[in-house]
């Protein structure tokens, strides 16, 4: 019977520590994961921050893949360089605009929660 009991309050004191970890978790969590701001005065800067990182996002992810096709050599020179410019606009026209609603560029990253930020 005795190890029966050893046995059972160790399950017992891992179940703890487990909950101890995951209330813990939860609180750094919550702490740290920014929310949408609702404020009636903000709306437009809030909306604008998250457009514009969908579309600096959307950016990163063609400009990766331009750079697939590039390499593979799926590209004329005229449709790199096209490619090229539309991309660098693009990017000038996010920073543009973030400035208007006074967004810095670390403000338009993905935040995945506990899986960190997407840059």
């Amino acid at each position: 019977m005795k190890p029966r009991r050893t046995r059972r309050a160790g399950v017992a004191l891992r179940v703890r520590e487990l909950e101890a970890l995951r209330t813990e978790l939860e609180r750094r969590v919550a702490a740290e994961t920014p929310r949408w701001n609702a404020d009636p005065e903000d709306v437009q800067r809030s909306v604008a921050k998250l457009v514009l990182t969908l579309v600096d996002f959307l950016r990163k992810l063609f400009e990766k893949q331009a750079i697939r096709r590039m390499e593979a050599g799926t590209l004329t020179p005229k449709e790199t360089e096209a490619l090229g410019l539309a991309l660098m606009r693009l990017e000038e026209t996010i920073r543009d605009l973030a400035r208007r609603f006074d967004l810095a560029p670390e403000d338009l990253k993905l935040d995945l929660g506990p899986l960190g930020r997407l840059s």
